[in-house]
């Protein structure tokens, strides 16, 4: 967690804009030479940045990790309950680092591209709801 005396910038619709933007870039058609990698690139960003709008919300430092599953960890410990849809996001981390770079990874395949959307949307939609409800 971040010390208080550095608070987070940006308002929860900064970074729930963002989330959305990255969204947007995720859904984008696979270009000729592209690779699904860098979508799901993308999809992860989107639930990291929605989860961090959440963060703000709630007046909660957190560190800068890609990490899905530590920061729906710390959200947990602060006492919000986390759908087990969302939990299941947690996988979009490998998308931050492991797959960007050659030779790590399989190839990503058009289903696990279309699996690491459908849960960022899930978690998008999710941090959206947080942000218009209550905050339990």
């Amino acid at each position: 967690m971040l010390p208080p005396s550095n608070p987070i910038p940006g308002s929860p619709e900064q970074w729930l804009a963002r989330a959305k933007a990255d969204l947007a870039l995720a859904k984008v058609p696979l270009p000729p030479g592209g690779c699904y990698e860098d979508l799901c690139f993308h999809a992860q960003q989107a639930a990291e940045k929605a989860l961090k709008a959440i963060y703000v919300a709630r007046g909660q430092g957190f560190r800068y990790v890609h990490d899905l599953e530590e920061l729906l960890t710390g959200l947990q410990k602060n006492g919000l309950r986390i759908p087990e849809a969302i939990q299941h996001a947690a996988i979009l981390t490998s998308y931050a680092v492991e797959t960007r770079y050659p030779g790590m990874t399989d190839p990503v395949t058009a289903e696990e591209y279309r699996q690491a959307v459908f849960l960022a949307e899930q978690v998008v939609r999710w941090a959206e709801q947080m942000l218009t409800g209550p905050k339990t």
